[in-house]
């Protein structure tokens, strides 16, 4: 059984390598103009859903970027929670706020600067939007190998539907998976919004 374990760790391991190394070939073009698609599939995807809170995160230099998402949001009302790492493997939550605070986090994530809510905060959102290395056909989600969204999504009593962002390559036939991996409701790329029927929360 640790054997099986030991496997899936270092497949997943080798590629998140994989995934990381190709996102960093992406020229700022690239990465601009998939900001772009991301940010109107995620307000489309909000205003299909008719959510009113949401949590978000701020992208990494090497993820489509969220943040003219976070940005128009706020300026229309809706309240966007963005998290903040703790030592303890949990998630605080900040309110995005218009001309809001950044700040370097743990493991160097870009995270808000504003008051911080407790873990169950993200209780009350309509919907999730959070970051992925990859997911796959079935819905399930590769992260970047640290648990906090499995985490988060696994201890929630009513989890709103889920959604990752990721680039269009990383929709894969199948990822590894481990007991504690989620699955999510879907996938927004910067070309297209998916949702896995399997998984429609």
């Amino acid at each position: 059984m640790v054997r099986v374990s030991h496997d899936i760790d270092n497949t997943k391991r080798a590629l998140r390598a994989d995934l990381r190394e190709r996102r960093q070939t992406l020229s700022q073009a690239q990465l601009e103009q998939a900001g772009q698609g991301v940010k109107a599939q995620l307000d489309a995807l909000v205003e299909r859903l008719g959510a009113r809170s949401v949590s978000c995160f701020l992208a990494t230099s090497t993820e489509p970027d969220t943040r003219p998402f976070v940005d128009g949001a706020v300026a229309r009302g809706i309240r966007v929670l963005l998290p903040v790492t703790r030592a303890d493997g949990l998630l605080d939550w900040a309110v995005a706020e218009k001309n809001g605070g950044i700040t370097e986090g743990m493991f160097g994530l870009p995270e808000p600067t504003g008051e911080l809510l407790g873990p169950i905060a993200v209780n009350d959102v309509d919907l999730m939007i959070i970051p992925a290395a990859a997911v796959d056909e079935s819905g399930m989600r590769l992260g970047w190998g640290r648990g906090y969204f499995d985490k988060t999504i696994g201890s929630m009593e009513r989890c709103p539907p889920v959604y990752a962002v990721i680039f269009d390559t990383e929709l894969l036939p199948d990822v590894p998976r481990e007991v504690h991996d989620q699955p999510v409701t879907g996938i927004v790329t910067p070309a297209r919004t998916l949702t896995f029927a399997a998984n429609d929360r």
